[in-house]
């Protein structure tokens, strides 16, 4: 995955093992609480009847299991099909123009790792200064009835700005690093960004036989676990280097195979790359929605202004900005269960405060000009307008983190709820300013007897 999805992760809180499925119970009540908020103060129904219609749909939500599972492709033709759903969703995200200059880069891309076929490439490589076994040795060695491409590196720089790992040797079907002793902290560095599913070795050069077993250990404990096992060791002699190729020789008797191998971990690291390129074109895409719900949203609530924070839970499951993001991150959930997760990072939202915050911040500002006062209208709505933005925020980093699920696990997301809103509150807090110059516009075109002059939102 990549560093920008990397950064949307969310650690479980640690929680006991609790014999209740208390997240459930406070979606029954938070359902209890709506619906009576909606048939109040919206519809102004009597709540005897229809109460117990909503309570029933709280209580389907707390009997129904709720998993997710993502189904990693597990075959070449998998990864295939994954990538062209992927390669669709550019169309609807890119400006044409865009698209269909890098649409031809990433066909093309595509195209390379499809078409990859024998003969099976192995690299040697090591850092500057290292030294490493004779090339011809090696290709006798290895030497079978396979056709193999051999390519030999000897100069990885001590020193990189960000230690990537060159692409030419990504892209090679194994890998052998030749490691100097002592161990130098540049070799480590290297080490540290090969590819965990890159079949690979270290090789060392030690030629005291009677020591091996003392130095192999040592070296175990120094590099990280995964070399355990990989270890090989040259010291100049053509029979014991053909004894420690062994398990490569062996391994390079399966062409197809390891090809297809490559092409899978290939083809997961290209879809990787573009997922990373659709988030940056969903995020763009959904800060014009969310700039335009959170103003339908506080032209619902100062029309009808209520005291009750619920509201929000209304203003985000109303179907409007739940629906178009689920279409810009090509989301497949059922309709019921977006709601659910709204109305639990609402509910979230409304726990942390993030409502008393921003009433008491509005009121703060206004407080710094004598000669005008928020109307309470106008501050619910801008309120309630910026609680539609921070769960919007805390939605969208949801749906990234469950790109490609069929069916989010909302079992998790009761455990996560609060730190996605607690994120979303802090980077929506960074750009308050903001918020407040949009705020502008929006009671501009609101009744001049809760009309704000201008001066009060630029002052700040």
């Amino acid at each position: 995955m990549s560093d920008f999805l990397k950064k949307f992760s969310v650690q479980p809180f640690s929680l006991p093992n609790l014999s209740l499925p208390y997240g459930k119970l406070g979606i029954l009540f938070g359902s209890l609480a709506v619906g009576q908020w909606v048939i109040n103060d919206l519809v102004h129904v009597p709540g005897g009847g229809i109460g117990f219609l909503v309570a029933g749909a709280g209580a389907w939500w707390f009997t129904k299991p709720l998993k997710g599972s993502f189904n990693v492709p597990s075959t070449v033709n998998g990864w295939t099909r994954l990538c062209y759903e992927v390669l669709g969703q550019f169309e609807s995200l890119e400006k044409e123009d865009q698209y269909v200059t890098r649409s031809t880069e990433r066909s093309k891309a595509f195209r390379a790792v499809l078409d990859r076929s024998e003969p099976q490439k192995i690299a040697f490589v090591c850092s500057d200064g290292a030294e490493m076994p004779e090339k011809k040795d090696v290709e006798s060695a290895i030497a079978g009835s396979k056709s193999i491409n051999m390519s030999w590196l000897s100069s990885l720089p001590s020193h990189d700005k960000n230690w990537s790992w060159p692409k030419a040797l990504h892209e090679q079907d194994f890998l052998v690093y030749c490691l100097p002793l002592p161990l130098k902290a540049v070799d480590l560095l290297w080490l540290e960004n090969v590819p965990e599913d890159q079949p690979s070795w270290v090789m060392v050069h030690w030629e005291d036989k009677n020591t091996w077993s003392d130095q192999i250990k040592a070296l175990q404990a120094q590099l990280p676990h995964r070399w355990t096992g990989r270890i090989l060791r040259s010291n100049g002699d053509n029979e014991q280097l053909n004894s420690s190729l062994k398990q490569v020789r062996r391994l390079l008797e399966q062409p197809r195979k390891n090809i297809d191998n490559t092409k899978q971990r290939l083809l997961c690291d290209l879809h990787a790359s573009w997922q990373t390129d659709l988030e940056l074109l969903r995020r763009d895409k959904f800060k014009a929605i969310q700039n335009r719900t959170q103003w339908l949203v506080a032209g619902a609530v100062f029309a009808s202004p209520v005291a009750s924070a619920d509201l929000l839970a209304v203003a985000v499951v109303n179907g409007l900005m739940i629906k178009e993001m689920a279409q810009v991150w090509s989301c497949k959930w059922k309709p019921e269960t977006l709601k659910i997760v709204a109305k639990q990072l609402s509910c979230a939202a409304v726990a942390q405060g993030v409502v008393e915050w921003s009433g008491q911040t509005l009121l703060g500002v206004a407080k710094l000009h004598g000669g005008s006062w928020l109307a309470a209208g106008t501050l619910q709505a801008l309120s309630a307008a910026y609680l539609t933005r921070v769960v919007g925020r805390s939605m969208s980093d949801w749906m990234a983190i469950n790109n490609g699920v069929t069916e989010p696990d909302l079992e998790l997301l009761k455990q996560q709820a609060s730190t996605l809103i607690a994120k979303a509150a802090n980077e929506e807090r960074l750009d308050w300013k903001g918020f407040l110059k949009q705020a502008t516009t929006w009671m501009d075109s609101q009744s001049p007897e809760v009309n704000i002059q201008q001066k009060l939102i630029e002052s700040n």
